[in-house]
C-alpha cells in the first residue's frame, strides 16, 4: 500500500441478538414482518416502576457459544457480544488461524456495560466489601466486550471498546474501519453490546422522563415520528459486522455483503440528554460520512433513523434530515426499527447498521411501525406500518447518544 493510499473496508458477516430473536434470520422476519419484541419485564419484579416494559431478549441460550465456566464469569451484555461475534464469523466463514490471528482485531462498544453485575455486587455486600465477587471488575468494564471476544476466538489484533453513550456501536464500527483503512489490521470484530434492564436503570431512566409508559399496549409504546410517541423503550441485544480489507476478502474468496463507505462524528456541545434545535451537530455527522464516502446526498436511498421515538429526538433529526437532503428529503425512504427492537442503547448503532445492510441485499426496506397520529414537525417519508420492496444502492445509519453524540455511517451494496 502506498503512503497515503486508503484501503476499501467491506462487510463479509453479520452477527445479530435482539428483542426479536437471538439470531440474523429472526430478527430480520421479525423486521419486515412489522413485529413488535416489546413486552413485559420479566427478569425482575417491575412492579412499583412507572414502566414496566421492556425489549428483552427471550430466546437467549449462552451455551450454544460459551461453556458454563465462561458463563459465570462474563456479565449478560459479553455474553451477548461474544455471540453476536460468533455468529458473524461464520457468517462470513472466517476462521481465526494463528498466523492470521495478529491482523485480526475487535472493537465493541457499550453505553453502560456490565451494570447488572455491578449493581447486585453492591445490593450484595454493600456491608462487607471482602465478599464482593473477584471477578466483578472484569466482568463490568465497558471493555471486557471486546477482550471476550477476543479471548475465545483467538483475534489477537486491535482490540478496544468505545462509550459514546447510544452512538457507541456506531463508533466501533468507524473506527475499526478507520484501522483496516490504516493498515493496522485485515479484519475487525465490530458492533456493540448492551444488557443493562435491571430496575435501578428503568428507575433512572423513569426519573429522567425518557422512557414510554404506555404500559396496557407493549407493541404500540415505541412509535417514532408519531405525535403521540411518549418516549423511548429500554432494551438489550448486540450486533456485529465482519469487516475486511477488500483485497483481504477477495484473496481469501470471501462473500462481500457490501462495503463501509463513510463514517462522520461530532458533538452538540450543547445539553446532557438533549439535541440542539435543528440538530447542528448531526447534520455535520451526517455531511461529514457523505463527504467520506464521496457520495451526494441524492444517492442515499435509505435512511436507518436514530428515531428514538422521544419528543426531542424526532423533531431535531428530522429537522436535520431536512438540512441535509434538501428538495431530496422528501423523497428519500427513512425508519426507525427501534419501533420494534427497542432502544437497545450502545448496541443500537450496530444493529442498524446490520439492518442496512441487510436491506440492500434483500431489496426491503423495514417499517417504523406504530405510525397512527401524523406529527406536523415529523412530515418525512418514514415508511409506514408496513416494509416496503426498494432496489437500494447506499443507505445512512444514524446514532446520538447522551453527552451531545453524533455518528453517521454510510454502507454501499455493490463492490466494484
Amino acid at each position: 500500500m502506498q503512503s497515503g493510499e486508503r484501503r476499501r473496508v467491506v462487510v463479509t458477516g453479520i452477527g445479530l441478538i435482539t428483542p426479536l430473536g437471538a439470531s440474523v434470520q429472526k430478527t430480520w422476519d421479525g423486521l419486515l414482518a412489522g413485529k413488535s419484541g416489546i413486552g413485559p419485564i420479566t427478569r425482575f419484579d417491575a412492579m412499583g416502576l412507572e414502566t414496566t416494559i421492556a425489549g428483552e431478549v427471550r430466546d437467549f441460550d449462552p451455551l450454544v457459544y460459551m461453556d458454563r465456566k465462561e458463563i459465570r464469569r462474563a456479565d449478560r451484555f459479553a455474553q451477548f457480544a461474544v455471540a453476536a461475534a460468533g455468529q458473524a464469523l461464520q457468517d462470513a466463514k472466517l476462521q481465526i488461524t494463528p498466523d492470521l490471528a495478529p491482523r485480526i482485531g475487535a472493537a465493541f462498544g457499550s453505553g453502560i456495560g456490565g451494570v447488572e453485575t455491578l449493581v447486585d455486587n453492591i445490593l450484595s455486600h454493600a456491608s462487607d466489601p471482602r465478599k464482593v465477587s473477584p471477578f466483578m471488575i472484569p466482568m463490568m468494564i465497558i471493555d471486557m466486550a471486546a477482550g471476550e471476544i477476543a479471548m475465545k476466538y483467538g483475534a489477537k489484533g486491535p482490540n478496544m471498546g468505545h462509550v459514546s453513550a447510544c452512538a457507541s456501536s456506531a463508533n466501533s464500527i468507524g473506527e475499526a474501519a478507520e484501522m483496516i483503512r490504516r493498515g493496522e489490521a485485515d479484519a475487525m470484530l465490530a458492533g456493540g453490546a448492551e444488557a443493562g434492564l435491571i430496575k435501578v436503570a428503568i428507575g433512572a431512566f423513569n426519573q429522567a422522563r425518557a422512557l414510554s409508559t404506555r404500559n396496557d399496549a407493549p407493541e404500540k409504546a415505541s412509535r417514532p415520528f408519531d405525535k403521540e410517541r411518549d418516549g423511548f423503550v429500554f432494551s438489550e441485544g448486540a450486533g456485529c459486522l465482519v469487516l475486511e480489507a477488500l483485497e483481504f476478502a477477495r484473496a481469501r474468496g470471501a462473500r462481500i455483503l457490501g462495503e463501509f463507505a463513510g463514517y462522520g462524528l461530532s458533538a452538540d456541545a450543547y445539553h446532557v440528554t438533549a439535541p440542539p434545535p435543528g440538530a447542528e451537530g448531526a447534520v455535520r455527522a451526517m455531511r461529514m460520512a457523505l463527504a467520506d464516502a464521496r457520495v451526494r446526498p441524492d444517492e442515499i436511498g435509505y435512511v436507518n433513523a436514530h428515531g428514538t421515538s422521544t419528543q426531542a429526538n424526532d423533531g431535531a433529526e428530522t429537522a436535520a434530515l431536512k438540512t441535509v437532503f434538501g428538495t431530496h428529503a422528501k423523497s428519500v425512504p427513512i425508519s426507525s426499527t427501534k419501533s420494534m427492537t427497542g432502544h437497545t442503547l450502545g448496541a443500537a448503532g450496530a444493529i442498524e447498521a446490520a439492518i442496512c445492510i441487510l436491506a440492500m441485499r434483500d431489496g426491503c426496506l423495514p417499517p417504523t411501525i406504530n405510525q397512527e397520529v401524523p406529527d406536523p414537525e415529523c412530515d418525512l417519508d418514514y415508511i409506514p406500518n408496513r416494509s416496503r420492496p426498494a432496489e437500494v444502492r447506499v443507505a445512512l445509519s444514524n446514532s446520538m447518544g447522551f453527552g451531545g453524540h453524533n455518528v453517521a455511517l454510510v454502507l454501499r451494496r455493490d463492490v466494484a
